[in-house]
């Protein structure tokens, strides 16, 4: 893993999550494949492997470049902008 310029502008501590599912998939009756947690305001979103990528579309959304797994035991951080894990 290697550090990136948007890992450095990350709020500290890490924001608390949104909610505890991907709340688009829940409420279009959807199902999620693993979870993702925005490192810039808390959003929990699907991962690109589940239907509808709510992940994805939340960063070209917003902008907010990095999020990390938010399954448990899995604490690694992928930066949309730099298509890398940081």
């Amino acid at each position: 893993m290697s550090e990136c310029q948007h890992v450095a502008d990350l709020p500290r501590p890490e924001p608390a999550p949104l909610s505890g599912t991907c709340l688009e998939c829940e409420a279009s009756g959807s199902h999620h494949v693993q979870l993702r947690l925005c490192l810039v305001c808390g959003y929990v979103g699907c991962c690109d492997s589940s239907p509808h990528r709510h992940a994805s579309r939340h960063f070209r959304d917003t902008g907010h470049p990095v999020m990390r797994s938010h399954e448990p035991g899995e604490r690694w951080r992928w930066c949309f902008a730099d298509g890398s894990i940081v």
